[in-house]
């Protein structure tokens, strides 16, 4: 799938993804070390993290879309809508867990927020994986099973 938004020549969506997948990354590391009994600051610092990985979250998925209206091959259109639901609902995840927060007078999330946020991540990480797989021509089979197993 070929780039429609480039700066210099490089592809700017894949340079955008990478700024929410390390934000929220820290954001879990900042959240593991609060609940291991570090100060309250980091609780704060992973919120804020969030929102961070949010914003930029929503910038990567606006250039990935518009990426995704140039796209003309059925079966590669339909790799690019499944990868975009994935991202989205991590988003979706993380704005749960922004939320849920907010309530919260030091911004620190309980335990079961802890959890959500690890799934969060891990589906952010396979995100990720897919991702290279298909860059790469290599087509997962769940992902060829959702392109109907024509052999793609």
């Amino acid at each position: 799938m070929e780039s429609r938004l480039k700066i210099a020549g490089q592809a700017v969506q894949p340079i955008l993804v990478m700024f929410p997948l390390g934000l929220f990354a820290m954001a879990l590391i900042f959240d593991t070390a609060n609940q291991l009994g570090g100060p309250s600051i980091l609780g704060t610092l992973a919120y804020w993290n969030i929102v961070a990985g949010l914003v930029a979250g929503v910038l990567a998925a606006t250039a990935g879309a518009i990426d995704l209206a140039f796209v003309r091959r059925a079966d590669t259109k339909r790799l690019g809508v499944l990868r975009t639901l994935m991202n989205m609902g991590v988003l979706f995840l993380f704005a749960v867990i922004l939320m849920v927060r907010v309530g919260s007078p030091d911004r620190a999330a309980g335990t079961g927020l802890y959890l959500l946020e690890i799934i969060a991540l891990a589906i952010c990480g396979f995100g990720a994986w897919f991702t290279g797989q298909v860059a790469n021509g290599r087509t997962p089979a769940f992902a060829r099973a959702a392109l109907g197993n024509r052999g793609y």
